[in-house]
């Protein structure tokens, strides 16, 4: 029972994100909030010319459109669609990152600012929801690579 929400080049081309706030806000109700957990996709209609190698996480104006949604919504990780891999395509369009023959490579250092900025917004928003949060974050954390102590989340 998986969300999607399509993005067009004009939504991207001009920081729409009406389409997926409607979505969203659905989503997000207070009754509608465990059953949506991790079913959204994005899909994203953005043509490219023909030979241009970019992924979309490389295309500035995609990741323009990303970091607006996520200043709007930056609880939105809970609902991406993890085993659709929508939460690391998520972390590319927001991290800085390369691509190399192993895949992608994510700048150490910003990656560890998004995962735990993350995280501590997520611990939030969950408490306020009464929605269990630590083994959720913790199985988020280690899509990126990471294992969270059980000791971080009692210093907050």
């Amino acid at each position: 029972m998986s969300t999607t929400i399509t993005v067009n080049i004009d939504q991207i081309n001009t920081l729409d994100i009406s389409a997926a706030v409607e979505v969203i806000e659905q989503i997000s109700s207070k009754n509608a909030i465990l059953s949506n957990e991790q079913q959204l996709i994005f899909n994203i209609d953005y043509p490219r010319e023909d030979g241009d190698p970019r992924e979309l996480s490389e295309i500035p104006e995609i990741r323009l459109w990303f970091v607006r949604l996520d200043t709007r919504y930056p609880w939105l990780p809970f609902f991406l669609n993890w085993q659709e891999k929508e939460f690391t395509r998520y972390a590319a369009m927001l991290v800085p990152h390369q691509f190399t023959k192993e895949g992608i490579q994510y700048n150490p250092e910003a990656l560890e600012i998004f995962l735990m900025s993350k995280i501590f917004i997520l611990t939030d928003w969950l408490k306020k929801q009464e929605i269990p949060h630590q083994s959720r974050l913790k199985a988020m954390a280690q899509l990126l690579g990471y294992d969270l102590e059980d000791g971080l989340f009692s210093m907050f």
